[in-house]
């Protein structure tokens, strides 16, 4: 489950692999498996369809009967078959009889004038091959661009992803605005506070921002990021604190980790696609910033859980303050040269 939550193209793409291989090969080849009924002399091998033209051949020559000689061999090129066997046949009694067989059905006296006037038969056959081929074809192209499309969802996600991630787009400023030099205003448009505690599994806590008149600029919020251990209650060793900005196309994630997730190499490079990494410390301010909006994320009081996992691994309890700043005058890009100061006038 958690990774069809994370990696949804990923899970398409194995969900239909799996599909194709039970309903072609499981289920079409050993469970129902193609039956051929009601198959034409043409659907035979080659040795049983001569087997059976010389048959047909040898009746005739004993009946005389046209009609069932037409039936028996018409329709399908029956005469241009008699005829290439005659062609390889050593005996002149059974190739005088391959061709009045032949004859019969297309209406031509000898092979000579069958094979040269019903070439169209041969070239139908061909064709009806070439058909099955096409088809076979065809459908080899649609499985390869459906892979193929699948295979793009996927890159396009991961690297929305990593553009959502906030580690891609321009640098982050230390802090947000604290004096009020200038005539800057200093208290914040809204401060929110949201707490985790140990055994709240479904922590997903989201703030909507406005303006004084009350027009909607944006959202940020806190939630779990990653866990260990056991998946019942959640030991959570790291939180998402993001922010979205109307006027920005991005999502800014930062992930606030423990002691002990931060520090191992493996489980902070598995976090590294989510957001910049941030060591959890208590009244450590985390700074998100987009076009037009700034976060200051303060962790006012934390505490580790204790138990047979490792020390200072997951949280018992963390408490963190959201204060949102709106960015005065155009909403433009903060400036990746280091102007972010003289751009925010602080």
């Amino acid at each position: 489950m958690e990774m069809i939550k994370k990696q949804p193209g990923l899970a398409v793409l194995v969900a239909f692999i799996v599909g194709l291989f039970l309903g072609l090969v499981f289920l079409g080849w050993y469970v129902f498996p193609v039956q051929w009924t009601d198959a034409g002399p043409q659907h035979m091998a080659e040795a049983d369809q001569a087997r059976y033209i010389r048959t047909v051949a040898d009746l005739y020559s004993f009946q005389g009967d046209q009609q069932k000689v037409q039936e028996a061999l018409g329709g399908w090129g029956g005469d241009v078959a008699a005829c290439k066997l005659a062609a390889t046949s050593s005996d002149p009694a059974e190739v005088a009889r391959l061709e009045a067989v032949a004859s019969i059905v297309s209406g031509q006296p000898g092979c000579g004038a069958i094979m040269g006037g019903d070439t169209a038969v041969t070239s139908t056959e061909e064709e009806s091959g070439g058909s099955s081929f096409g088809t076979l074809l065809l459908l080899g192209l649609l499985l390869l661009f459906l892979l193929a499309a699948i295979v793009f969802v996927i890159n396009r996600r991961n690297s929305l992803a990593a553009g959502d991630s906030g580690r891609g787009g321009y640098d982050m400023p230390d802090s947000a605005p604290t004096g009020g030099e200038d005539g800057m205003i200093t208290t914040p448009l809204a401060r929110f506070q949201t707490t985790y505690s140990f055994g709240h599994d479904s922590f997903d806590d989201s703030f909507s921002i406005e303006n004084a008149n009350g027009d909607f600029l944006g959202e940020c919020g806190v939630g779990i990021s990653e866990s260990i251990g056991t998946d019942s209650p959640k030991n959570v060793t790291a939180l998402e604190v993001w922010l979205f900005d109307k006027n920005d196309i991005r999502t800014v994630t930062k992930v606030i980790m423990s002691d002990h997730a931060f520090f191992d190499e493996a489980l902070k490079a598995k976090l590294a696609p989510k957001g910049e990494p941030v060591l959890a410390r208590e009244n450590e301010t985390v700074v998100l910033e987009t076009a037009s909006l700034i976060i200051n994320a303060e962790i006012r009081d934390m505490q580790y859980g204790t138990g047979t996992l490792p020390p200072q691994s997951y949280f018992e309890q963390i408490t963190i303050e959201l204060s949102a700043w709106a960015k005065e005058g155009d909403y433009a890009p903060p400036d990746i040269e280091g102007r972010v100061d003289e751009l925010m006038n602080y």
